[in-house]
């Protein structure tokens, strides 16, 4: 069966992704009670950098962002002129919209009303990792929301293999520019590092890993994508487990931070996801691409965030426990724009 065939038929959520919020939940408490216990293994594995570049966490992000790219055909690219009008708004949504919406959310409630009450050395911190993930389109849920919308697949498809050949050249410049507007130091040389170790090397990996299996046959693929994707799970799970054995501190001593960094993405994703929703609807767009183009325009690739958020200012950063919230939560602010989109179909078509 193809990668295709699969985005129509494969049941809409895994257990994994349904319950993604718990295991975060469970990942904080394993990750803050480890790196209370046993501070000498997390101290260590901190110190294991080369260029600002922290290894073992490489290594695990290569084994979550590989997996997920594998499932990409940059060959639906030709699809793109079959839905432009849907595929046109979730760029605008990515790349114009959503990207300064965050930065603005993040001045506004970070930087001004919340100041009071967060630790004073990391409100750019927290900005800048709410930048970082507000900057990253989201690629592997993507796939789970539109089965959950009825979703056209060669849409979806197409619109992820946009998106990620747009990141390979915006990603590091609209970082730059907000970061740089929000008066946050950017290290440049980082930054660009961290662009090619965790979007240009993992794309062109996953591109010829995924033309070898295809020369064996569609099977191929999608056998080597079950038995990936376990382990691109386990990935996950263990480097939030380091962030948190990093961060278990400073979320004892201010249990209140999580919660307001959740208000500005919370705020991000409905606000992002309704104007694209609004937007498809008036320029007369299906409803079955409408969907996934408000959830595309919505979602986060956060396991980028995340590794970039440590590439830049480090394990024991606001930026990295910032990109961590929005992993905490992603599924349910997204099921519950997906309730949603689904809900309003009637009232969404009746113009059409």
């Amino acid at each position: 069966m193809s990668v295709q065939g699969e985005l129509a038929v494969k049941p809409p959520m895994n257990l994994f992704e349904r319950f993604l919020t718990l295991w975060v939940g469970l990942c904080i408490v394993a990750g803050v009670a480890l790196g209370h216990a046993m501070p000498g293994p997390f101290q260590a594995i901190g110190r294991m950098e080369v260029a600002q570049v922290n290894l073992p966490v490489a290594v695990l992000i290569w084994l979550m962002i590989i997996p997920m790219l594998l499932k990409i055909d940059f060959g639906a690219l030709h699809q793109v002129k079959e839905h432009w009008k849907g595929i046109g708004v979730t760029l605008f949504i990515n790349w114009a919209v959503k990207p300064f919406s965050m930065a603005l959310l993040g001045w506004v409630f970070i930087s001004t009303l919340f100041r009071p009450y967060l630790p004073a050395d990391q409100i750019d911190s927290y900005i800048a990792g709410l930048i970082l993930l507000a900057a990253a389109p989201c690629t592997a849920m993507v796939f789970v929301w539109s089965n959950l919308t009825n979703g056209e697949p060669h849409f979806t498809l197409s619109q992820v293999a946009v998106n990620d050949l747009i990141m390979v050249f915006a990603f590091a410049p609209i970082v730059g520019l907000l970061l740089g507007l929000s008066s946050i130091s950017v290290p440049w040389n980082t930054l660009f590092l961290s662009v090619v170790l965790y979007i240009v090397v993992p794309v062109v990996v996953a591109q010829i890993w995924r033309k070898a299996l295809l020369a064996s046959g569609p099977q191929a693929l999608d056998n080597t994508l079950s038995r990936m994707g376990p382990l691109s799970l386990l990935a996950l799970l263990t480097t939030l487990v380091l962030l948190f054995g990093f961060q278990g501190e400073q979320i004892i001593a201010q249990p209140l931070v999580i919660a307001m960094l959740a208000v500005p993405i919370t705020i991000q994703v409905y606000f992002n996801s309704g104007v694209a929703y609004l937007l498809n609807r008036k320029l007369g767009v299906a409803h079955c691409v409408a969907g996934p183009s408000a959830l595309i325009g919505a979602s986060n690739f956060f396991e980028l965030a995340v590794a970039a958020a440590i590439s830049l200012f480090g394990f024991h950063s606001g930026a990295a426990l910032a990109t961590v919230v929005g992993v905490l939560i992603e599924v349910p602010v997204m099921l519950s724009v997906v309730r949603i989109v689904n809900a309003s179909k009637g009232w969404y078509e009746a113009r059409l």
